[in-house]
């Protein structure tokens, strides 16, 4: 009961705030012109203010100090700290572009804190691929690898209006369900209290008149967050496990599956840029929302939403076969997924000038069939006319 009354609190609070916040911001924004100016990559076309994360950074800091007392370990005393690193990084390259090397080590800096407390410290992968008990330093080397991985993957996929919004609303609701019915409810509360700064942003990303990016300093901010569930996930003591609908040795695949639209999309676009001999890093419009706006002519809504409902079914499918398949099997499945979807999408291997001109030649075609089809309808309607021009003749 007091769950309940904590939950339904935070996630009204929450989502108040951050309602309430985000004018301010873009008021702010537009007085001090920070707004994002389009380039040759951009999805939009007119300037827009970002910044959208600095009412993610207060209402999670704020959530935290109410919730403090929920957790075993001070798991707060060492997520604020994280949180602060990632917020400060991710506003001063919203600002001033900083380079991926700066932006990488102060993760490496935020990811500490977490990697230290007890509470996430994995000791045991309960028998995935036939492997249990891990030792220290290895757990570290994973969770820091794995950490950087899930950041660096959400931030990448902030590229059109809702995608960040609505796969973090997804991957939010699975990890409150996962916490609340193995009794961690510390890490429910905060799934809970991101769940609705993204639902109170995504209706500002989704305006006409007022839009706002949610930034470095938002992506990065949710990304940390998202790795901190995940690897509080893998932490869990296998007794938790009996309540969860699926088999304690699938727990990795079933992260992985959680986090399948950013990790897949990540994959994707560094193995195309290191097949053009470009930095992995490097920006280009070849992500998959890309793909299903510029080749498909779908509107980010509808992108967003079908990239959205693609995560959640696949979640739901790995749960259910998690329940029963041995994690060989699942391995199988989840590799024949990613070679399918790779199929599927990288026949859209091209850098931007080659899809700018794919484009263009395929608006080229439309037009041209477009006024074929018009001057066949224009000779049809003469034919027509001819014999009737003939019946007046014969009658004079």
């Amino acid at each position: 009961m007091f769950f309940l009354e904590t939950a339904i609190s935070l996630f009204i609070g929450a989502f108040l705030l951050t309602y309430l916040t985000i004018p301010k911001i873009i008021g702010v924004v537009e007085h001090k012109r920070l707004m994002d100016d389009p380039d040759h990559r951009s999805s939009h076309s007119s300037r827009t203010p970002t910044l959208g994360g600095v009412a993610f950074f207060y209402v999670l800091v704020l959530a935290l100090f109410v919730i403090r007392d929920r957790d075993l370990f001070d798991e707060a005393m060492y997520i604020i700290p994280a949180l602060t690193i990632l917020f400060i990084i991710g506003l001063k390259d919203d600002l001033v572009v900083i380079s991926p090397g700066a932006k990488l080590l102060a993760q490496v800096f935020a990811i500490i804190f977490i990697l230290i407390n007890p509470s996430f410290t994995i000791h045991s992968l309960n028998g995935f691929l036939n492997i249990n008990e891990i030792p220290y330093y290895l757990y570290l080397i994973i969770a820091g690898f794995m950490m950087l991985t899930i950041i660096n993957s959400y931030n990448l996929i902030d590229g059109i209006d809702g995608l960040a919004s609505v796969v973090g609303i997804v991957i939010m609701v699975i990890y409150t369900t996962i916490f609340y019915m193995t009794g961690e409810y510390f890490f429910a509360l905060i799934s809970i209290t991101m769940n609705a700064s993204l639902m109170a942003f995504l209706g500002f990303n989704l305006s006409s008149d007022k839009k706002i990016f949610m930034g470095d300093t938002g992506s990065l901010m949710v990304g940390l967050i998202i790795s901190i569930l995940t690897l509080k996930f893998l932490a869990l003591r296998p007794t938790s496990y009996t309540e969860l609908p699926f088999l304690l040795e699938n727990a990795p695949l079933i992260a992985i599956s959680i986090l399948i639209v950013p990790l897949f999309d990540t994959a994707r676009v560094f193995t195309i840029r290191i097949a053009n001999k470009k930095g992995p890093f490097s920006p280009d419009r070849n992500h998959t929302h890309h793909v299903l706006i510029d080749y498909w002519g779908l509107s980010h809504k509808q992108a967003s939403f079908i990239i959205g409902c693609f995560n959640l079914l696949f979640v739901m499918l790995f749960i259910v076969l998690g329940s029963t398949a041995k994690n060989m099997g699942m391995v199988i499945m989840l590799v024949s997924v990613v070679i399918v979807l790779g199929y599927i999408f990288f026949k859209y291997n091209y850098n931007f000038a080659t899809l700018k001109q794919k484009i263009l030649i395929k608006r080229k075609v439309d037009r041209i069939k477009s006024k074929v089809e018009e001057s066949n309808l224009s000779k049809r309607k003469k034919d027509r006319q001819k014999p009737e021009d003939k019946e007046e003749n014969i009658e004079e």
